[in-house]
């Protein structure tokens, strides 16, 4: 029992939670989703309705759940974050202490819907039980390997000199994507790999020998593809022509959480119901979102200077074949030839055997590669 590791995903508005033997299985999961709202929480396969009114309730109600199944602070060896945002300077996993906590708070600014919720989890585990070690993982960190003209805004020093630069999103999923496809292909990692994390947030990473050199999120995850609710990318004066027209609240409001998929659709978010539904408003979504997965994939293609393979990861990435293979079409210019079949099975290899591009299907295990990071940075049992 005490080798267990507890993996905690403060999201804006859920928590995800895993628990993890040292061998890294998985002994079980769970969600607390639509915090603040229509909230209920969810472990092993059993979902209640519950009023979570905010993270602080909602991780309370988590440690209860788990108590009942023999899980609690006193019997971990310790507990797992990921944090969306470490800024410039927190970009490896580490372990927490009062000098990490005071930076991602500086970071609150850059990430302030999700770091002040990573920030209350870590305090309520350390309430608790003080000498439980806790370790952070950045969703940030593994894009610190872009080089600076990926990252740099073309703006005055003294506003990059405040943190405004791209930083890129969905780490600790490519960093596993990258561990994981090896294993799942039988072959050594591409050294052009062109991934696709789509799911409610929506992203493309390009990774040259295992790095990644350019990501389409950039300041924030509200930039690049178009996702769920967020508008993805879209020109600065339009911004600040709604902040003039609505204010900055409501702009930020209608940009996060009305657009994307949901604001061109008419409400609509999740891919599943938009592939059910015969309006043309949700055909022109999943015709805009895959559209500009093309797009943005072929600006990433250029900065690796070609491309060796693609892999789909994330709830959409894994389970719409559809999207996959109109994302697929439009790469048919590489000599990528997807086998129809394999796609429908969802397998782990897409391609045909004539296909010039490699393409396959990883499973996120983003709680996995926390729990990863935390055991190799734990002292040996």
């Amino acid at each position: 029992m005490k080798d267990r590791v507890l993996v905690l995903n403060a999201g804006s508005s859920s928590i995800k939670f895993a628990v993890f033997d040292r061998d890294l299985t998985e002994t079980i999961s769970g969600l607390a989703d639509c915090i603040g709202g229509a909230s209920r929480l969810k472990i092993g396969a059993c979902a209640h309705p519950m009023p979570l009114a905010d993270h602080r309730a909602a991780l309370s109600a988590i440690l209860t759940a788990l108590e009942h199944h023999g899980v609690s602070p006193r019997n971990l060896s310790a507990a797992a974050h990921r944090v969306v945002h470490g800024g410039q300077t927190l970009t490896t996993p580490m372990r927490v202490t009062p000098a990490v906590l005071a930076e991602i708070r500086r970071c609150i600014p850059l990430a302030p819907l999700h770091n002040p919720n990573h920030l209350a989890a870590i305090e309520i585990l350390a309430e608790s039980k003080p000498d439980l070690p806790q370790f952070v993982s950045f969703d940030t960190a593994f894009h610190a390997s872009n080089p600076a003209v990926a990252m740099r805004y073309a703006i005055p020093k003294a506003q990059a000199d405040k943190g405004i630069r791209r930083y890129g999103f969905h780490g600790s999923s490519y960093a596993s994507l990258v561990e994981r496809l090896p294993e799942l292909s039988g072959h050594p990692l591409p050294r052009r790999l062109l991934a696709f994390h789509l799911g409610n947030g929506a992203s493309i990473c390009a990774i040259r020998d295992g790095k990644s050199v350019a990501t389409t999120m950039g300041y924030s995850p509200l930039d690049g593809l178009t996702m769920g609710t967020r508008s993805g990318g879209i020109d600065a004066n339009a911004v600040l022509r709604m902040v003039e027209e609505e204010g900055l609240a409501r702009t930020r409001t209608i940009l996060n959480t009305e657009s994307g998929l949901a604001g061109l659709s008419g409400g609509l978010s999740d891919m599943r119901a938009l592939t059910q539904d015969p309006g043309p408003a949700a055909a022109f979504a999943i015709d805009h979102f895959c559209y500009w997965a093309q797009r943005y994939a072929g600006s990433l293609i250029a900065a690796m200077q070609g491309v060796d393979a693609i892999a789909f990861t994330g709830g959409i990435g894994e389970n719409a074949a559809q999207i996959r293979a109109r994302i697929c079409d439009g790469l048919s210019w590489l000599g990528l030839r997807l086998d129809p079949g394999a796609n429908r099975a969802g397998a782990t290899r897409l391609q045909t055997a004539d296909s010039q591009i490699a393409a396959w299907i990883v499973p996120a295990e983003e709680e996995r590669k926390i729990a990863a990071d935390a055991l190799s940075l734990m002292e040996p049992a």
